[in-house]
């Protein structure tokens, strides 16, 4: 089998492997789908914090299982599967306390250990969830963004229902996260970028009230289309200080900002603004089981349109041309899918 291997920033190498034996809890996947992300991306320009190379990447995958250990019970071969890609100790306070996403050791399949970029992938039974056997290879490979809004979503205590919501960014996982509140009850839902394509993708999605930045004032739209009660809660979804100082600026009194957004540096913000108006800034980082099972469900009934934020494929031998076509369209790149295999 042939595995992608990024050398360094900017180079990727095709290597012929053995296809790897597994072990009787594992399970051997032939690898289908792999989406691209923008940590992904962060890798490709070497700019990526916690990644050194080479790295095998690959995180957001789907795939068929081929062999199964003698000790798995809950797959066969021909099973339609993706994969939790935490790899976690199972030893410290997080991981004893239910939130191994957040494991004081954690590492992630394609950043601090070998991703999926590659022909067949061996992984313990527990890591994997079926998806229906209707389900495109393409919507399983969408099932770890859907399952980052999922979490996101879970992070406050704000019961959803007939809720107003905003986000700001409306990039991938911004969408994603407008597309389940909604999913969720949300009543209204707006949407913020300085991008006309993403923002046209996102009505297209169902998003209320999508808003150019650029050319309308935040606080006014939000004045207009909500009333002075504002948002029921904010998401962040870009990670730059331009967009937390908004989420913190137009916040309701008493509300919640969840943070979505990776920040590559540090942000200087009114933190008096957040005490003196009791706001709340609250963390989400990936996702855990149940996360994945809501996405599943989401994409399987339709509750999230996933095929409005497919931009385009490549074959697997083009994966670095995926990443130029990235580089090249910028904002009109938005899930750009790795086609490993045919079904």
């Amino acid at each position: 089998m042939w595995d992608a291997v990024m050398v360094e920033p900017g180079k990727i190498v095709f290597n012929e492997v053995e296809i790897p034996a597994i072990s009787d809890n594992e399970v051997l996947i032939k690898v289908m789908r792999i989406g691209i992300c923008g940590s992904d991306i962060h890798v490709y320009h070497g700019k990526h914090p916690y990644t050194s190379y080479p790295v095998i990447q690959g995180h957001e995958v789907s795939g068929q299982v081929i062999k199964v250990g003698g000790r798995v019970s809950k797959f066969k071969p021909g099973d339609k599967v993706v994969v939790q890609p935490q790899v976690v100790c199972g030893e410290c306070y997080s991981c004893n306390h239910g939130d191994y996403h957040i494991c004081d050791n954690l590492k992630v399949m394609g950043f601090q250990t070998e991703g999926w970029a590659r022909e067949y992938y061996k992984v313990e039974e527990r890591k994997v969830l079926k998806i229906p056997k209707d389900m495109s290879y393409e919507y399983g490979a969408l099932v770890e963004p859907v399952a980052v809004a999922c979490h996101a979503l879970c992070r406050s205590e704000t019961d959803l229902k007939s809720k107003k919501i905003i986000v700001l960014g409306a990039g991938t996982i911004g969408n994603l996260v407008a597309q389940v509140a909604k999913a969720r009850g949300a009543i209204a839902c707006m949407i913020t970028d300085i991008s006309d394509f993403r923002l046209d993708i996102a009505r297209k999605c169902g998003i209320d009230y999508p808003v150019n930045v650029r050319n309308h004032n935040l606080k006014e739209v939000i004045d207009e289309k909500f009333g002075p009660n504002r948002a029921d809660l904010i998401l962040e979804c870009i990670g730059n200080e331009a967009t937390i100082k908004q989420a913190i600026n137009n916040a309701r009194k008493g509300s919640d900002i969840i943070i979505v957004g990776v920040f590559p540096e540090e942000v200087k913000v009114n933190m008096g603004y957040v005490q003196d108006r009791e706001l709340r800034l609250i963390g989400t980082l990936m996702y855990k089981e149940e996360d994945f099972k809501e996405a599943i469900s989401l994409l399987a009934n339709a509750e999230v349109k996933g095929d409005l934020l497919i931009t385009n494929h490549f074959n697997f031998k083009d994966y670095l041309k995926a990443y130029m076509y990235i580089e090249k369209q910028q904002d009109k790149a938005m899930k750009v899918m790795i086609d490993v295999a045919e079904e």
